[in-house]
């Protein structure tokens, strides 16, 4: 049960006066939430300013910089509404003080309303931006206009908080000053000693410095209370992951040895050898599940490394145990084309393969569930369907999950909590930065492929300007006529379905016109069985070009195209464009991608492509992309199963993460069930910082 103490932050957010359903719709899509329903009091409270207004400079009207904002007390000299039947014309009141005039400006104000706040010859406090327009200065619409008399009711330092657009500052600064009384003494579960060492101090002082700031310092992200709040971010985080793990690791895991008697004729058959980085990777997973103990891993690869030969041989290494293996892809495509490539694979040692996706029905998906259950299938592919409650399996004792992050942790304990505990890999093409592995996937091992196979050749990557659009169509129709493949993505234009058609089916259109039938069109939209279809005719070479959305992005394996033309590179993360880019240059030819973009390019829009044209390192751009985006987008955060951080940054508080790293696990040796006083308060702020699964975990021990 959530503690008592934390009910009235868990409170619905409409809870608070002046949260309607109008304005519901507006906090929700402000605070990332799918409707007002699911929003809470302590959501607006973790909330953070991003920067202030200090209306402490009073610097006289005639010394007022122009552009910025001051806070002038003067006397009201007269007003000037505008002229009868022009009420597009401003209204305005002119103040003085002992240096000179200033106008008040007033666009479509009712001038009674006006006369009664701004009587003349009172004194009064206005605040807002000046401007200068032929030596005379102006305000337009202040920000607070207040008597002398109530000087006490204007804010002389205000926290400058991320808005939507509809939602006013002050209104959310009213919610939000009506959420904070709620804030409890919480109990305190940090370790005394690192409180002491960091100058931190409660959580609730904290929260009220947070949203309070008397100065720039407050703001930043170094300040004390900042990094308290960012901290105890991570512990909950670290700690949830640390519970997790610790039951993963208590399920036992089956000692699995193995013999060779499958992989040596797989291997012998590759028509390559592997890498390095790939038999290390294919160690250290062998290793893990040759122990008493459930082997977690994840496999980080850059695209095209190797990561699915790795798989197959661990694979093989469950089924020479008298096991099954499983291989759980994101898509359709995916695990299709996984089938493919395995199939292929191991088909020198006799394996039997069956694939199970959601679109595999009637007799046929009997047939299949029938040899699962009877052992007979020995590797399954599939996507989440292949953990249905109708899927039972006969001795399951490995899986791996392709794509982690289209996972998360979830998912991974939906597995367990099946009452099924195989051996789980984790593979990820996207390389992740240290500091996010850790923040991600610190409940697992980690290995890493850093060679490319053999016979792999660098792909050049130019950046153009879209207005030159027509040349690089006339290189493709020479590409085309000798026979070659390229892609072509467009991307998902403001985030909407609707519009992402529009531009893919302009792009479809206008390529059409000049190369017919050699075109072929994939998107999101579309159902399963037509995108197998055009993708199946783009390997076979019935289609030469084939025009995308960034559905393509993952996995999609065609060897022999060798041309990736990606518009409006500029909307991509760093990460992403590495990763469509990794679609070509698969085969044995040279390959090239060439990024269009539309300028004027940003600062770091700049340096994001030209990263891209210097390396093909992906763990490098990796890097790079945390640099200039931040953690919170670098994943896709919002729909998958990593954290997207509300107060800590991983760059500026990497050092944090450390800490908390080590405090869970020091945490979990001394107190594994959270029973002492310290672990009573870890408990409080787990279910803070919502992460009640893992206190289910412990229960469900």
């Amino acid at each position: 049960m959530r503690p008592a103490l934390l009910d009235p932050l868990f409170a619905p957010l409409n809870s608070l006066p002046g949260i309607g359903p109008k304005a519901g719709d507006l906090y929700a899509r402000l605070l990332g939430r799918e409707s007002i329903e699911d929003c809470r009091v302590i959501d607006l409270i973790f909330h953070a300013p991003h920067s202030l207004i200090d209306r402490r400079q009073q610097p006289g009207i005639a010394l007022s910089p122009q552009g910025s904002i001051v806070t002038i007390t003067g006397r009201v000299d007269r007003h000037q509404p505008p002229p009868p039947g022009r009420s597009n014309q401003p209204y305005r009141v002119f103040i003085h003080d002992d240096t000179g005039e200033l106008a008040l400006t007033f666009f479509r104000a009712k001038g009674n309303w006006l006369e009664k706040a701004l009587p003349v010859n009172e004194t009064v406090i206005v605040s807002g931006k000046v401007d200068w327009f032929n030596g005379r200065p102006s305000m337009v619409h202040p920000d607070y206009m207040v008597r002398a008399s109530e000087a006490e009711n204007l804010p002389l330092v205000e926290p400058v908080y991320p808005l939507t657009a509809g939602l006013s500052a002050r209104i959310l600064r009213k919610s939000i000053e009506a959420g904070l009384p709620r804030l409890p003494d919480f109990p305190e579960w940090l370790d005394e000693a690192l409180a002491r060492q960091q100058s931190f101090n409660s959580v609730r002082d904290c929260f009220l410095a947070l949203h309070d700031p008397r100065d720039a310092t407050d703001l930043d992200l170094q300040a004390p209370s900042r990094r308290r709040l960012a901290y105890d971010e991570f512990l909950a985080g670290q700690l949830s992951l640390a519970l997790v793990r610790q039951r993963l690791r208590k399920v036992a895991g089956i000692p699995v040895k193995a013999t060779g008697a499958l992989s040596g004729p797989v291997l012998a058959a590759l028509p390559f050898s592997l890498t390095g980085s790939q038999q290390a990777a294919i160690a250290d997973v062998l290793k893990d599940m040759a122990g008493t103990e459930r082997m977690l891993r994840l496999l980080q690869g850059d695209v095209g490394s190797g990561k699915t030969a790795v798989a197959l041989m661990t694979m093989l290494a469950a089924v020479e145990a008298g096991g099954q293996a499983v291989l759980m892809a994101p898509t359709e495509i995916l695990a299709r084309q996984h089938f493919a490539t395995l199939s292929k694979m191991a088909a020198p040692a006799g394996v039997n393969i069956d694939v199970l996706t959601g679109r595999t029905k009637g007799k046929e998906r009997e047939a299949i569930l029938d040899r699962i259950v009877s052992g007979e299938t020995q590797i399954v592919i599939g996507t989440h369907a292949l953990f249905q409650d109708t899927v039972v399996y006969s001795n399951l004792l490995m899986a791996v999950v392709d794509e982690q992050h289209r996972f998360g942790v979830h998912q991974r304990l939906r597995l367990t909590a099946k009452g099924i505990s195989p051996h789980m890999l984790v593979m990820t093409a996207t390389p992740i930065p240290r500091t996010l592995v850790l923040a991600a996937f610190g409940d697992m091992d980690v290995s890493k492929l850093t060679e490319k196979p053999a016979g792999r050749k660098p792909i050049q990557t130019v950046t153009v300007s879209n207005e030159r659009t027509g040349e690089i169509v006339d290189r493709l129709r020479t590409a085309l006529s000798e026979g070659k493949k390229a892609y072509w993505i467009c991307p998902l234009v403001e985030e909407s379905d609707v519009s992402e058609l529009m531009s893919v089916d302009e792009r479809f259109a206008i390529l059409s016109a000049e190369f017919g039938e050699a075109v072929g069109l994939v998107h999101g939209r579309m159902k399963g069985t037509e995108k197998d279809e055009v993708m199946l005719a783009f390997k076979k070479g019935e289609i030469r070009l084939l025009v995308a959305t960034t559905v393509v992005e993952v996995g999609v394996d065609v060897p022999d195209a060798t041309i990736m033309v990606i518009e409006h590179a500029e909307r991509f993360g760093l990460a992403q464009l590495h990763q469509l880019r990794g679609r070509v240059g698969r085969g044995s030819e040279a390959s090239t991608c060439i990024l269009l973009y539309k300028g004027p390019l940003s600062e770091n829009g700049r340096a994001r492509l030209s990263i891209l044209r210097e390396t093909e390192d992906g763990f490098l751009i990796a890097e790079e992309d945390l640099k200039l985006r931040g953690e919170g987008e670098l994943l896709g955060t919002r729909q998958s199963g990593t954290p997207g951080f509300r107060i800590a940054s991983l760059e500026a508080h990497g050092d944090l993460l450390e800490i908390a790293r080590k405090d869970a696990a020091y945490i979990i040796e001394r107190d594994p069930d959270l029973t002492s006083e310290r672990g009573e308060a870890l408990r409080t702020l787990l279910y803070l910082h919502r992460r009640d699964e893992a206190i289910r975990f412990l229960r469900a021990g």
